[in-house]
């Protein structure tokens, strides 16, 4: 079910914005007057947030200006730390881009708040993934952040990275061409969601920057900011607590959860799709983000793991994990273990 705009607004940080305004001085124009906007202010607000939909209206501004194919490519190009701020620079703090990675799944809000980011894994390859319950802000938006990802990732490991395949929400243009030099690996349109695939074998390529302790300093700073950033109105993460307090006493059903919340269940499923939620989403969130906790407490049986996210079965669970994250259990213990 796919979250619209109008029932949740999404966010970039305002340093994010700043990109949009030094690529448009790069080409000699004045951003303040061809936008009608002031040059972005991050010197008050380490936390400021700018909407998604003025983002957006900036990118469509300067592209009925410019014309250019392909512009969200050539605004992405120009990312650099300070650009994400805290976040930028922990990235660059990392050991390896499988630590980068870890850490931009986890304060990745701090930057990009349009929904979450999913991570999975299948054979060889590791996939990032913006899916249907996320907010879709259109072509351009969508060009400028992927492009910046896999231009950061270049940029804090100095290796020309090629994913193994990337597709956007919305239709081919034109010529693709350009979309295929840039990330070097097929690149599809029209799909379900916004997706950049990377070969395992590229995280434990070291950074260039590498400074754990600084790290550490940097990763409290921005659990501190991530604390404080708006949380909407706290309904879903109540349903959520509610399924974590049943799934160690069996399957949590939605029956059992809205009596838990004292109504009904026809209630808490219009509660939710008025959202743009379902109970099985949140089942299904609520149990991976256990999962993934529990499978990185290496003392746990899986046995023991599968009961406590309410499976009576363990082969129930390893099917669920390897449906949400396309690798089992085991596979992802054994790679969080090792880096």
């Amino acid at each position: 079910m796919i979250i619209g705009d109008m029932q949740r607004e999404a966010y970039i940080s305002t340093a994010y914005v700043g990109l949009l305004f030094e690529y448009l001085k790069g080409r000699d124009l004045d951003p303040e007057a061809l936008l009608g906007e002031p040059w972005p202010d991050t010197s008050s607000d380490p936390l400021g947030r700018f909407p998604m939909s003025e983002w957006k209206r900036l990118l469509e501004r300067a592209d009925s200006v410019l014309q250019v194919p392909a512009m969200g490519i050539e605004i992405g190009r120009l990312i650099t730390p300070a650009h994400i701020g805290i976040l930028g620079y922990a990235l660059l703090a990392c050991a390896n881009l499988a630590q980068a990675l870890s850490r931009l799944e986890r304060y990745v809000r701090l930057v990009y708040d349009h929904g979450p980011m999913d991570t999975h894994f299948s054979g060889s390859s590791m996939e990032l993934e913006w899916g249907e319950t996320c907010v879709q802000p259109g072509q351009l938006v969508d060009e400028v952040a992927i492009t910046a990802l896999v231009q950061f990732a270049r940029n804090i490991t100095q290796r020309p990275l090629t994913p193994e395949y990337v597709c956007f929400l919305h239709d081919a243009p034109a010529d693709v061409s350009v979309y295929e030099d840039y990330f070097g690996c097929p690149v599809a349109f029209n799909q379900r969601s916004t997706i950049v695939r990377f070969p395992i074998d590229q995280l434990d390529l070291p950074l260039r920057q590498a400074d754990p302790a600084l790290l550490s300093i940097l990763e409290a700073q921005a659990d501190k900011l991530l604390a404080e950033l708006p949380q909407g109105d706290g309904f879903d993460q109540k349903v959520r607590l509610a399924i974590s307090r049943h799934c160690r006493n069996g399957a949590p059903s939605l029956e059992r959860v809205a009596s838990d919340m004292k109504m009904s269940g026809r209630s808490l499923q219009r509660k939710l799709q008025a959202r743009g939620l379902s109970f099985q989403i949140l089942l299904d969130e609520t149990r991976l983000t256990l999962a993934k906790d529990y499978l990185q407490e290496g003392h746990l049986q899986l046995t023991e793991v599968a009961q406590m996210l309410g499976y009576s079965e363990q082969s129930a669970f390893n099917h669920a994990f390897r449906r949400w994250t396309g690798i089992s259990p085991r596979r992802f213990r054994q790679m969080r273990l090792a880096s």
